[in-house]
């Protein structure tokens, strides 16, 4: 597939290869300790309510690839999520995701604002790309997600027209995002050990998707309420003369 789209001083043709091996992907240092636990918490409470089909695809600074004039770009969002994508071999190990190469276009991208430049909001048209840009016009990703950690603050763009616009939020300070037909907001609470401004995932009903460890603490309660409710019903028992023992 190729794609010709006009920029402001020249037409890009973008294409879908796959990463050269002799590519260096970049190894920079992620630029605050929250963005990998940011990242991970949403894919847990994905995972937890069973939301992660397994054709998807859902990475953490990992690589989408793009081929502009010829010359392979990379960018690695704090998180994404890809709908479909095809197998790779046993034993593989994917080194980078090239969309419509290796499976369906990339339908989430979230980026965690650096507290300096703010380069995940760069419409820079020319290379070096700037975030926005490679996401908007290269990529052509239908939801970007944007969040400012040391605000906080959440913003939401959708792809209309070839061009992003930011949305509006809810009353709960919540945007949707149809690709996962959930909503995203702001939570603040505990999490691992650290106390922070989470995003969090929840669903049309208003329910919050619970991380595993949530999820692992409700069902000891639950079953814990139920041996108490055992245990009462038995002593009930034993007052009326009935050998529950026998009943067993």
């Amino acid at each position: 597939m190729v794609i010709q789209m006009p920029s402001s001083s020249q037409v890009l043709t973008v294409t879908w290869e796959p990463l050269p091996a002799d590519f260096v992907l970049p190894d920079d240092p992620v630029e605050n300790i929250q963005q990998p636990s940011l990242a991970a918490a949403l894919t847990d409470a994905l995972g937890a309510a069973g939301s992660i089909a397994p054709v998807a695809l859902i990475g953490s600074n990992f690589g989408l690839v793009a081929t502009v004039n010829k010359q392979t770009v990379v960018k690695a969002p704090d998180w994404f999520f890809v709908p479909q994508v095809h197998r790779v071999a046993e034993g593989t190990i994917r080194r980078s995701y090239t969309p419509n190469l290796e499976g369906a276009p990339v339908s989430v991208v979230m980026e965690f604002l650096s507290n300096e430049d703010y380069s995940e909001l760069s419409v820079r048209s020319t290379p070096p790309y700037g975030k926005l840009y490679f996401y908007e016009q290269i990529l052509q990703v239908p939801t970007y997600v944007t969040y400012d950690p040391y605000e906080p603050k959440l913003e939401v763009r959708y792809l209309l027209n070839g061009a992003y616009e930011t949305q509006v939020a809810d009353a709960s300070g919540r945007v949707r995002i149809p690709e996962l037909d959930l909503w995203l907001g702001i939570w603040s609470g505990e999490r691992l050990g650290q106390t922070i401004n989470w995003l969090r995932w929840w669903d049309s009903q208003g329910n919050l998707l619970l991380w595993s460890s949530e999820q692992a603490e409700y069902e000891r309660l639950r079953a814990e309420r139920e041996r108490q409710r055992a245990d009462l019903l038995a002593a009930k028992l034993r007052e009326l003369g009935v050998d529950i023992d026998l009943l067993a």
